[in-house]
């Protein structure tokens, strides 16, 4: 595993568009945007378990993180994915947005809605969410001007 230094660090907590990208059967990678943060010291990000990019990593945990301002700055992680899934991704995902709210307890925001914390783990059942980690594997990009 490989650790980002600590400019690729500061890139990221400037909060970068970011983009998961994945290798579909027939060959071409598949990007989608996606949200992230920094959590336990790692990259983690929720999703859910029926989308493609979830079938993808539970055959093949590769995929590669594009991180980019709105100017020139990048930063590309290759990874590989563990997906926490279960009463674990519940959890995970409810600290995932509590910290993306800057929530520490109470009620949370998703999709518009205020829910209880109770509510909120209901909506992440019915949605079948799961959480991914990112181990680092490598980590390169143009983050300063040369």
């Amino acid at each position: 595993m490989a650790d980002l230094t600590s400019e690729q660090l500061a890139f990221l907590e400037s909060k970068p568009a970011v983009a998961m990208i994945t290798v579909g059967d027939d060959g071409y990678a598949k990007p989608v945007r996606m949200g992230f943060a920094m959590l336990d010291g790692g990259l983690v990000a929720t999703a859910t378990e029926d989308r493609t990019r979830t079938h993808r990593l539970r055959s093949d945990p590769r995929c590669t993180l594009y991180f980019n301002d709105d100017k020139y700055a990048y930063l590309a992680v290759e990874t590989k994915v563990t997906i926490i899934d279960g009463e674990a991704g519940i959890e995970d995902s409810m600290r995932l947005v509590r910290h993306w709210q800057n929530q520490p307890e109470g009620p949370v925001t998703w999709f518009g809605a205020t829910l209880q914390p109770d509510e909120f783990r209901q909506a992440m059942v019915d949605e079948k969410r799961i959480v991914f980690r990112f181990e680092v594997i490598n980590a390169y990009g143009m983050l300063g001007m040369p």
